[in-house]
Parts: structure tokens; C-alpha cells; sequence
């Protein structure tokens, strides 16, 4: 009977650790998931939805909005800072973006979305300071209030959205990621926003419309 009970006791010790092995799995897997992602829900700009004007300070002090690009056929715009080691790893990427598709009528607009009460390192002069030693060539605003970044429903930086100017107003096409390596611009393999792009441009429908953003925290 002793055998029998110390039998039944270890069988049960091995079921309680094998049901907590199991949940740690499922918990490990969920959180994993939930990093790989795309988050659907909650507020901001879904693909085809019309965004917002808006008018933003930009370095050079002057005020900004997408109505002042005349030539425009629509807009790549980048929710971006100077702190984030995510942003910084993009800013050659970015302007590149600039530098090849602001003549064809995707100009990149970047907008800086940071409380900078918790991040001084992205205020106005920081930001000057930065786009000087970068030789920013695109228009670098910043999100005072911190009221634009909600309306997209940006969460990262850097976080792309690109529009398409229409008769109805500038239209989402694309959201997320600007591609598929930040840490290695060379060992890239899908530019997302460059095919983006390229299909609006050859009046082509895009095939990856949603990515998963990857970068810091926008402040609060």
C-alpha cells in the first residue's frame, strides 16, 4: 500500500509540474505572438481611411502642413526622434527615402511625437542640432502636445504611414515598418515603404499593406 500511495504521489507531483511547464509555454508563446504581431485594435488610422491635416512646427521654424505640398502625390510620413537607438539606426535609411522619392511626389514628412519632458534629448534645439550634423533634407516637425501622433495611432518609433493624395483626401496605404532589418540596413531583404511606393507610383496594387512596426516607445 506504501508502494501504491508514494506511486500515486509521484505521478501527481509529475502531473502538477508538467501542467506548470505547460502553462509557462503557453504564457512564453503568447508573449511572443503578441510581439510579432500586428496590433488591429484600438483607435487610429487603418489602411483606407482619409488622415487628417495638420499644421506642425517644423526646424527651420516654420509651420507645416501637408497642403503645402502643391506637387505632392501623396506623403511618407514617419513618426521618428533623436533618442530612440531604433530611430537612429533608420536616419541614413530615411533620408535616402527622401532623396528618392520626394522628386517622384512621396516627399517623407517626420514628425517628432516624444513628451519631451521625458525625453529632452528630443526637443526643438536637439532636433535642429540633429538633422544639422545628419543633413536632413526632409521636413522634421514636432508633435507639440502630442496631438498628432494619437490620430495616426502611432505606438513606435520610427512608425510609417504612407498616403496617397486623392480627391477625397489623403488615403492610408500602408502602415508599419520601413523594412525587415533594423539593425542591418545591408542585410535587408523586403523594403516595405520603398515597394509601397513603387506600387503607388506604377498605379499598382500594393501587396504588404501592414507590418509590424518595431522601435521604442513613443513617450508620454
Amino acid at each position: 500500500m506504501n508502494f501504491t500511495k508514494k506511486n500515486h504521489e509521484h505521478l501527481n507531483r509529475r502531473s502538477v509540474v508538467s501542467k506548470t511547464l505547460t502553462l509557462l509555454a503557453v504564457l512564453v508563446l503568447a508573449v511572443t505572438l503578441s510581439a510579432f504581431t500586428i496590433n488591429t485594435d484600438g483607435d487610429g488610422y487603418k489602411i483606407g481611411d482619409i488622415a487628417k491635416d495638420f499644421s506642425l512646427e517644423n526646424i527651420d521654424g516654420s509651420m507645416v502642413s501637408l497642403t503645402d505640398y502643391n506637387d505632392a502625390k501623396g506623403f511618407i510620413v514617419i513618426f521618428t526622434c533623436n533618442t530612440c537607438p531604433y530611430a537612429v539606426a533608420y536616419e541614413d535609411r530615411i533620408e535616402a527615402l527622401n532623396k528618392k522619392y520626394a522628386d517622384a511626389g512621396y516627399p517623407v514628412v517626420a514628425i517628432m511625437p516624444n513628451n519631451t519632458d521625458v525625453k529632452p534629448g528630443d526637443n526643438m534645439e536637439a532636433m535642429k542640432a540633429r538633422a544639422k550634423a545628419k543633413g536632413f533634407t526632409f521636413a522634421y516637425l514636432m508633435d507639440k502636445g502630442q496631438k498628432i501622433y494619437p490620430q495616426y495611432g502611432a505606438t513606435k518609433t520610427p512608425h510609417v504611414y504612407i498616403l496617397e493624395k486623392t480627391k477625397k483626401g489623403n488615403v492610408v496605404k500602408y502602415i508599419g515598418a520601413i523594412d525587415d532589418n533594423y539593425k542591418d540596413a545591408k542585410a535587408v531583404t523586403t523594403k516595405y515603404v520603398e515597394d509601397a511606393v513603387n506600387a503607388l507610383l506604377n498605379k499598382q496594387d500594393i501587396e504588404i499593406k501592414e507590418t509590424r512596426a518595431i522601435g521604442c516607445s513613443i513617450k508620454v
